[in-house]
């Protein structure tokens, strides 16, 4: 089964991490082994398992926030600092496309032809896949110096934007927060309007998310979110945030880290339950009964996005185990046509519609 994952740190992982993705993720882990910090010598994604789970196409971020906080690898002290940092995470992405390694992907005729050589592939697999295609997606619109510089970003092939990211943003409030869209939030809303850039609802507090979509008419999803019903928290949106992006035929990547995943799972505590891939198709499945259908859940795994193996399901060792969902899927009565919009059918059918 061909897979789409909305929401990967690639680049964020390679520089700010210092991690060769070209190398298998097992290599990656030896290599680390000893470091310290969270999710050293534990990561679970890089280029070759990409390939090997079939991941033909992923959204990949650039991330660089500039609020004053001060977390290592995230945070710098002015957006000239984030706008710089964002534009290398894009040069690596172009990078990986140069050396054959990636292929960027930012209109409808690309992702047709991409698309189109996977499924020349995977009905004939002789020899190694072609590679896995990047639709450039910006986490936190921090990076953007303001609205006016937007269409320079298009250019360079941005193509999805989140506002926020955790806490206060420029543009607008984010996880943990109860901030509004800002002044140049609404006006950056109407410039990506105008320039056909999607909008990742993903991160925004309550408050900007209605605003933001009360603003912006065009393409919408939530690129790495699950269900608030499920696990009650500000991170996960409410069932009537899902129906409002149902309504709009937008799409919800559900997330595979744990604590997003299992009520009560505490990031870094010793006594945790493991937390299964069937948790992760309860979201899944919880998106699909709002919906009365498959056509608005899928998948946008967050999988090494400043964590590893110890926040991610105990059943998967690495990105590759996606594979694993269809199966469940398949156990919980979806059929084979659901479980392709799922894995891949829905984002495919979103990036069209946004380009047209």
């Amino acid at each position: 089964m061909l897979i789409v994952d909305a929401h990967l740190d690639l680049a964020w992982n390679a520089l700010q991490w210092n991690r060769d993705l070209t190398r298998p993720a097992h290599t990656i882990r030896t290599m680390e082994g000893g470091m310290p910090g969270k999710g050293r010598a534990l990561g679970t994604v890089a280029l070759p398992e990409l390939r090997q789970g079939r991941v033909a196409l992923c959204f990949a971020t650039v991330i660089a926030r500039s609020t004053g906080t001060h977390v290592p690898h995230i945070d710098y002290p002015s957006p000239a600092q984030s706008n710089a940092v964002a534009r290398g995470q894009l040069a690596y992405y172009r990078a990986l496309e140069r050396t054959g390694h990636a292929r960027v992907i930012a209109d409808r005729a690309e992702l047709d032809d991409h698309m189109a050589a996977w499924e020349r592939w995977e009905d004939a697999p002789a020899g190694p896949s072609p590679p896995p295609g990047l639709v450039i997606s910006m986490e936190g619109a921090d990076p953007i110096l303001d609205p006016d510089e937007l269409s320079a970003w298009r250019e360079l092939g941005l193509r999805v934007i989140g506002l926020a990211y955790y806490g206060p943003g420029r543009y607008a409030g984010g996880t943990g927060t109860e901030a509004p869209l800002s002044g140049p939030g609404r006006d950056l809303l109407a410039a990506m309007e105008h320039l056909k850039i999607a909008l990742d609802l993903t991160h925004l507090s309550d408050p900007a998310f209605w605003q933001a979509l009360e603003r912006f008419a065009g393409p919408v999803l939530a690129s790495h979110n699950n269900c608030r019903a499920l696990v009650p928290h500000q991170r996960q949106f409410s069932d009537q945030q899902l129906r409002a992006i149902i309504a709009r035929d937008g799409v919800v990547g559900v997330a595979l880290d744990t604590w997003m995943l299992h009520p009560g799972w505490i990031v870094g505590a010793t006594d945790n339950p493991p937390v299964p891939l069937e948790r992760v198709v309860d979201h899944i499945d919880h998106i699909c009964q709002l919906a009365g259908s498959s056509r608005h859940a899928a998948i946008g795994t967050d999988l090494d996005g400043g964590f590893g193996r110890e926040q991610s399901p105990h059943d998967l060792d690495t990105i590759a185990d996606l594979q694993l969902l269809p199966e469940i899927l398949a156990r919980r009565g979806y059929s084979d046509a659901d479980i392709a919009a799922i894995c891949h059918g829905n984002w495919l059918r979103l990036l069209r519609w946004a380009w047209g």
